[in-house]
């Protein structure tokens, strides 16, 4: 009977410590280091590089060293200077696709999974169409149909996103919606919009936000890969898929497309490592599981 009468509060206890003990992981740490360091450098932009992006002064293909950092390119453009403003073309791109997706995917979601029947079905069977084509080549086609541009991108890439948040959101609104007092509030007179909102749709917002973080990562890689195959941003845009598809061209000056690249890797990382430290700081049973073992 101890025991058994300890083990609640022995949870309660735990559950604090651990919440604070997930953010000094090295994965969160590093995580969070590396995404305020690129958010900073994205508003700083204009501050921290040496030249602008777009001028053309500089003796072309220049090794990195001296003045130039990073080199320069085959026009005679600083690198490094690329590299920082791109940063304010990916990232906030980025975070405009992935609240796009989350906004179209969660509000089709929740519908179908509160209300069910015909609009269950053409929800999830739309999901399921788009499901159906690997993202990037639907959205090389979305892209290519609407004419090569950053914001037909963003719209392509919207368009093939938005059904996972739909099928996560979905499942959660179904396994919410049976719970008892959810049930209650509708015998109470709630309506469904009211219950919807205000007793399923809290409880869903932690995984959803720790898919949107982790989706964050894929997102760059999206735009930099539609820009790289010259479907993105268009020249003299300093973007970082460009810059690695200039690169390519120029293969023999490392340089060129090296620093772009690590950009996305460095990024890529920190959307990843930051959604991994979420799922563990907002999983109950994860964080349960976690300080049992710390004992």
């Amino acid at each position: 009977m101890s025991v058994t009468g300890a083990t609640p509060a022995r949870r309660f206890r735990l559950r604090r410590p651990r919440v604070a003990a997930a953010w000094r992981q090295p994965l969160a740490v590093i995580g969070l280091s590396l995404a305020a360091a690129w958010i900073l450098v994205a508003i700083l932009a204009p501050l921290l590089a040496p030249y602008d992006p777009l001028e053309q002064n500089a003796p072309p293909l220049l090794a990195p060293g001296g003045d130039y950092l990073f080199g320069t390119d085959e026009l005679g453009r600083d690198v490094l200077s690329r590299v920082l403003y791109g940063a304010r073309i990916s990232i906030p791109l980025a975070l405009l696709l992935v609240g796009l997706a989350l906004l179209v995917g969660a509000t089709l979601g929740a519908i179908a999974g509160y209300f069910g029947g015909i609009v269950d079905s053409i929800v999830m069977r739309s999901a399921d169409l788009v499901f159906a084509f690997p993202a990037i080549i639907l959205a090389m086609v979305v892209t290519a149909a609407l004419g090569p541009s950053i914001r037909n991108a963003v719209l392509a890439l919207v368009i093939v996103s938005w059904p996972s948040y739909a099928r996560v959101v979905r499942g959660l609104v179904l396994s919410i919606g049976q719970t008892e007092y959810v049930t209650a509030t509708r015998l109470l007179g709630a309506s469904a919009r009211r219950a919807l909102v205000r007793d399923v749709l809290p409880n869903v917002a932690g995984p959803v936000l720790v898919l949107a973080t982790l989706d964050l990562g894929n997102a760059v890689l999206l735009l930099a890969g539609l820009s790289f195959l010259g479907l993105g941003a268009q020249p003299p845009q300093p973007e970082w898929g460009a810059g690695v598809a200039e690169g390519i061209q120029y293969f023999q000056f490392w340089w060129i497309g090296t620093f772009p690249g690590l950009a996305i890797f460095t990024v890529v990382l920190a959307f990843n490592f930051l959604g991994d430290s979420l799922r563990d700081v907002l999983d109950p049973q994860s964080s349960w599981r976690a300080g049992s073992d710390d004992d």
